[in-house]
């Protein structure tokens, strides 16, 4: 028997995330999850999964689904986390983004992203981001990142595999005064934004949505924006750079590095950051 017995790994988080075509993570919804466990450092690693897999490998996991149809049916969608690191034999598994969200915080509370009475308002402004920020995106996104990803998948989505994407969706919008409109209506939305994230500077920095520190409202505003950098780098990122004095490109990805760094600047003062990475 050897003298140097090999101790068993330590339990780690599993991210369950969506494949593209890219190595480079994408999905705003799931990204949200990805900076909170980066932001407070917890140990985790991704398993990908394509579009047509999704609903065979949740349920093969014990997965809860993410929501429920009018008819009853369950929904499975990712991102989903399995944390064995309480109960390996037992592993807490999570479905729905915020719901994720919400385990982290009440299991690892340091490095809050809910900083104190600040919770309803951020869920309602994480609200206004899902629901009503990002509408005028999706004519734009959706076709671009449908296109980004592995052809089983896409031909999933034609065949009619994803309920809520019908057919037009995916048709990408063709360079001219449709596309230009779009782009306008998008502005319009980062333009309100930007007007009410400006009411923080007499009493925090104008840059983030509570003031001084980091929150998920944050998580979820820069997962957005990473989607565009990622599935619309030069026709939508590079116009976003320049909206609103530029107030949107503090938000910088090294993709050659696989790392993110977040340089929240104040307009008076020195600089704050944090980095992110992916724990393999």
């Amino acid at each position: 028997m050897s003298r140097h017995s090999s101790r068993p790994a330590a339990p780690i988080i599993t991210l369950y995330d969506l494949k593209s075509a890219s190595p480079q993570p994408w999905a705003p919804n799931i990204w949200r999850i990805r900076f909170i466990l980066n932001y407070k450092r917890l140990r985790y690693h991704t398993v990908w999964v394509e579009f047509p897999d999704v609903e065979a490998t949740l349920r093969a996991i014990g997965a809860p689904p993410s929501s429920v149809k009018s008819d009853g049916r369950p929904i499975y969608t990712l991102p989903v986390v399995v944390d064995p690191t309480r109960n390996p034999r037992a592993p807490h598994i999570l479905a729905n983004t915020n719901n994720i969200a919400e385990y982290l915080e009440a299991s690892y509370p340091a490095r809050p992203v809910f900083p104190e009475s600040t919770r309803a308002l951020q869920t309602l402004f994480v609200h206004y981001i899902q629901e009503v920020f990002v509408k005028p995106l999706l004519p734009i996104m959706v076709p671009l990142s449908h296109q980004s990803l592995p052809e089983r998948s896409q031909s999933h989505f034609r065949g009619g595999g994803a309920p809520g994407y019908p057919a037009g969706s995916f048709q990408m919008l063709p360079p001219g005064p449709q596309r230009e409109q779009a782009w306008r209506a998008v502005k319009e939305q980062f333009d309100f934004l930007s007007v009410i994230l400006d009411k923080n500077a007499g009493d925090g920095d104008g840059i983030v949505a509570c003031g001084h520190e980091v929150s998920y409202t944050d998580f979820a505003l820069c997962s957005v924006l990473i989607w565009i950098q990622r599935m619309a780098a030069q026709d939508g990122w590079m116009r976003i750079r320049e909206w609103n004095g530029g107030r949107w490109t503090p938000l910088q990805m090294d993709p050659t590095l696989n790392q993110i760094e977040i340089h929240l600047i104040p307009r008076v003062g020195g600089p704050k950051s944090f980095e992110i990475w992916e724990s393999i």
